[in-house]
């Protein structure tokens, strides 16, 4: 079964906020989505006051697949849908790059866990979340959930003595 794949270029903001903390002196987190990207450079300083900085961080992908289209659905039936946002900091160095940007809620929590050094969510613009609805719309196949009936007699099990399986209880 051949994979469908959509694209779309959105813009990426972030925060970078002043914090008092023995060990850091500041903290990144995404801001908002912007639908478009403009027609500004990467890391352009957006806005800036004594705590907070506001960058335009760049463009990034967010690709769909419709076999995920369950996961996207579930994201804009939650009544608040969210982007997910990954950057990371190549070779250790001060600066960041965008390594993901996506709204399948699985693979976002799966960022989490990948090591990357700024993870976190934004709301999805209305636009974005007509457009994966689109998506969703088009390709989504409800699947059937088959449950897996357990072999109650295996090969590996050990008979006891007696005939009667061993039940994982020690006896031999």
């Amino acid at each position: 079964m051949a994979m469908t794949e959509a694209s779309r270029e959105v813009g990426v903001v972030l925060r970078r906020r002043s914090i008092d903390n023995p060990w850091i002196d500041h903290m990144w987190s995404p801001m908002t989505i912007l639908d478009e990207v403009p027609d500004t450079a990467p890391w352009t300083v957006l806005s800036s006051d004594a705590d907070v900085t506001v960058y335009y961080a760049g463009a990034a992908s967010i690709d769909l697949f419709s076999s995920d289209t369950a996961n996207y659905r579930d994201n804009l039936a939650d009544g608040e849908p969210r982007i997910w946002v990954a950057l990371r900091r190549p070779d250790g160095g001060s600066e960041l790059e965008l390594t993901k940007v996506t709204a399948d809620p699985t693979e976002g929590e799966a960022i989490f866990e990948s090591g990357c050094d700024v993870i976190g969510t934004v709301p999805m613009p209305p636009e974005i979340a007509a457009w994966i609805a689109a998506f969703v719309d088009q390709f989504h196949v409800e699947r059937v959930f088959h449950k897996r009936k357990r072999d109650r007699k295996s090969a590996n099990r050990q008979e006891l003595p007696d005939g009667s399986p061993d039940k994982g209880t020690g006896r031999s």
